[in-house]
């Protein structure tokens, strides 16, 4: 359930875990650093567009199984015992925002604290279920002409990338460290149960799913001593500190100063200087002939534009007979059909010029446009969905630490929305991550097919 005091301090539970406290934004929010949460939309386009939102919100949730309370007492939906609550704090000022940037405008009522959910993941997951069914099919076809496209200036060219991934992976690495495992792990762990049976006190077996979902991916790409292994996606380094520690010399490329810094740390410490090169540079820039390509949730950042070219470079770089494993994020191909243009909350708050491939669209151009050819996959969406949940408690367990890093109540939220958000996306099914690994076709004419 949801418990609100005095102060207007929202205490929520995430699914299995205790509960915790969400912070409440100030009463009057910084517009130097959140101009589009500070400022609500105002004029008559706005109070139109305000009472249609509120219309239409009312009509999706009547029939939902959750329940919707209002300050005047008003409670909609068609709750179940147990289903999640959503309480409007602030119906006008939600209403606005809804009205004035749709999904967008939904997440940022979150974060200006307009309205909070006793569990969030849960809430979100009913809407997560229903993504392709809670706008009525006219309205969807009207799409195209309402939503907000993704701005050319966070295409991922060679001039845009970099910014990209700047504003997310460069926030802090003292921010990451307070919800990653100790790895430093920041994707989907492979546990050793379907059910992804970890627990929150249980720290060393998460590090553990974290390098099992890494091993995995490394016997896939058969690294061992001697390979030549490209990473693209550093990460903070524990894929290529697992690679050197079994005798391969790894190259790689990352576009994260923070990221670089801490990686090349790491292998410092741990002696894999000789054996390890962590390089600040564009994936497409790369050259040499590599005998394994490993990248782990980094296509989601290369933009549907750039996914032939993604896959190119990787064929480029392949020596004969070698091999790739890529894990990613995937989702529907419909859903891609239907959203891959779009600008979201995602993209604004988030991730800049992020799509998220459908495994159709990874075949299908990598069939087309290279000689390569999916060989392997492993879809476990649920180990997923277990990962977010740690680290939406993690993150919540060390909010006052969070605060002395510098990042007020606002982000707090968001980052909270964010977690709850995509850990619905995989509890629902509507977002799934593969591990997949590929290799050159058996005939490539001019390819390099492997003999």
């Amino acid at each position: 359930m949801t418990m609100t005091d005095d102060n207007g301090t929202t205490t929520a539970a995430a699914s299995g875990s205790v509960p915790y406290t969400v912070p409440r934004p100030p009463a009057v929010i910084d517009a130097a650093v959140w101009p589009g949460i500070a400022a609500l939309p105002a004029g008559f386009r706005a109070d139109v567009a305000a009472r249609i939102a509120a219309g239409i919100f009312k009509a999706a949730v009547r029939h939902l199984p959750l329940e919707v309370r209002y300050p005047d007492g008003e409670v909609l939906g068609s709750a179940p015992a147990g289903a999640p609550v959503m309480t409007i704090h602030r119906p006008g000022d939600f209403a606005r925002r809804l009205g004035d940037g749709g999904l967008i405008g939904f997440g940022e009522s979150y974060m200006a604290g307009d309205w909070d959910a006793d569990n969030l993941t849960a809430f979100l997951e009913v809407f997560a279920a229903r993504a392709g069914t809670l706008v009525p099919e006219p309205l969807q076809k009207l799409r195209a002409l309402f939503l907000p496209r993704q701005p050319r200036s966070e295409r991922n060219s060679l001039e845009n990338t970099r910014s990209n991934i700047s504003r997310h992976y460069d926030l802090s690495n003292e921010l990451f460290a307070t919800f990653l495992d100790p790895t430093m792990s920041y994707s989907s762990a492979l546990f050793p149960s379907a059910e992804g049976a970890v627990r929150n006190s249980d720290r060393d077996g998460f590090a553990a799913a974290q390098q099992a979902k890494i091993d995995r991916l490394l016997d896939k790409a058969a690294v061992g001593p001697g390979t030549r292994l490209l990473e693209i996606g550093t990460g903070w380094g524990e894929l290529a500190l697992r690679a050197a520690a079994r005798g391969a010399t790894v190259y790689s490329v990352t576009l994260s100063s923070e990221q670089q810094e801490l990686a090349r740390k790491r292998v410092a410490e741990a002696g894999y200087t000789d054996a390890v090169t962590i390089e600040l540079k564009d994936y497409r820039a790369v050259e040499g002939e590599y005998d394994a390509v490993v990248s782990v949730e980094m296509i989601e950042a290369v933009g549907y534009q750039y996914w032939a070219t993604y896959f190119q470079t990787i064929e480029r770089l392949l020596a004969p007979g070698g091999k790739v494993a890529i894990q990613a994020i995937t989702i529907a191909h419909d859903r891609l059909l239907a959203t891959r243009t779009g600008y979201t909350w995602v993209h604004k708050y988030i991730f800049p010029g992020g799509v998220i491939p459908s495994v159709r669209a990874i075949e299908e151009v990598t069939e087309q446009q290279t000689g390569l050819q999916v060989r392997e996959r492993l879809a476990f969406g649920e180990h997923y969905a277990e990962t977010l949940r740690l680290w939406e408690e993690r993150f919540m367990e060390r909010q006052e630490e969070v605060s002395e890093l510098g990042f007020d109540a606002v982000f707090q939220r968001m980052w909270l929305f964010y977690l709850c958000y995509s850990r619905a996306g995989f509890a629902s099914g509507y977002l799934d991550v593969q591990q997949i690994v590929l290799d050159r076709k058996r005939s490539a004419p001019g390819r390099g097919a492997a003999l």
